[in-house]
């Protein structure tokens, strides 16, 4: 039996594409083809696993794909997606008022959301994160000075030898754009943060001020993938990029945003290279302006 028909036979046909194009799944609106792109249910997902290590069929995570870079030519194997089926969505609060417990494929700014609508704070700086409980675990997603470890309780997630476990805060060990769950290759599932009671006025004074701050400083009408670069320790990478004179910086379609130098966005045309290319050249440029060397916050996957 060929491995598509293994696949087949293992989770719902429909949720299966062949040759889809990535495109459709980040934010950068760039991506060549995945040979496979699915969507298993929570009950399907160690079948698909299981079966791509029997077969040696590369296979990759993705939630929103809001911190991707995939490469023109695609992704060779399986694209397994925390999509509808499998990435749980669900936002409840349970037990105590001050645990809300989400799924992976639950969005960060929904979670905010029902934070704030019960009076929790501490969450308010992830309600304009365009990404996924899943991929913002996966990473220790933060902005404005918050990130998920702060606020963390626990976190459910399936270890890379098939495993499910719940770790604890401590166990979890975010750092500044990792944690555990990335360095050893799990995959979360679930997870449960903890806030305090706050000011309802607070909050809400909180959260739209930040809403105020990436309208007025963020290319948000621009396909990008967030921040491009991370910060280096004591630096803000836009103001490097920025004193190194690169402010609208090009190179085909891929652009250092006019708007905030941490940005490369999409024109509207841009490849992979291109966007590829910048990074390389924006790295190069500033090392040499300053002496210090940008890595990138985005992932960057598939062939080139």
């Amino acid at each position: 039996m060929s491995f598509a028909d293994e696949l087949k036979r293992i989770m719902d046909p429909t949720a299966i594409r062949t040759g889809e194009p990535m495109s459709r799944h980040t934010t950068f609106r760039i991506g060549g083809p995945a040979d496979y792109f699915v969507e298993p249910s929570s009950e399907e997902l160690m079948g698909v696993i299981d079966l791509c290590r029997k077969e040696h069929i590369a296979h990759i995570f993705i939630g929103n794909g809001s911190n991707l870079l995939v490469g023109d030519l695609g992704i060779r194997g399986v694209v397994i997606c925390f999509g509808r089926r499998m990435g749980d969505t669900s936002v409840e609060i349970k037990g105590n008022r001050g645990f809300i417990t989400a799924g992976a494929g639950a969005m960060l700014s929904s979670v905010a959301s029902l934070a704030a609508s019960n009076d929790l704070a501490g969450m308010e700086f992830a309600s304009g994160i365009p990404g996924t409980v899943g991929g913002g675990i996966f990473m220790n997603a933060g902005a404005y000075g918050g990130e998920l470890k702060d606020i963390l309780d626990s976190v459910t997630v399936l270890t890379r030898a098939g495993k499910t476990e719940v770790w604890d805060k401590s166990r979890y060990n975010g750092g500044y754009r990792q944690s555990a769950v990335s360095k050893e290759g799990a995959i979360a599932l679930k997870a449960v943060f903890k806030l305090p009671v706050g000011d309802p006025a607070k909050i809400k004074e909180k959260t739209e001020e930040l809403k105020e701050k990436r309208i007025a400083k963020q290319p948000l009408d621009m396909p990008s993938a967030g921040s491009t670069f991370k910060r280096p320790k004591g630096q803000f990478a836009g103001k490097l990029i920025q004193d190194a004179g690169l402010r609208g910086f090009t190179v085909g379609g891929a652009q250092v945003s006019e708007k905030h130098c941490g940005f490369v966005v999409n024109t509207g045309h841009a490849t992979a290279r291109d966007v590829f290319d910048l990074i390389k050249e924006v790295t190069e440029k500033v090392r040499a302006d300053s002496g210090i060397v940008l890595e990138p916050e985005i992932r960057i996957i598939g062939e080139f």
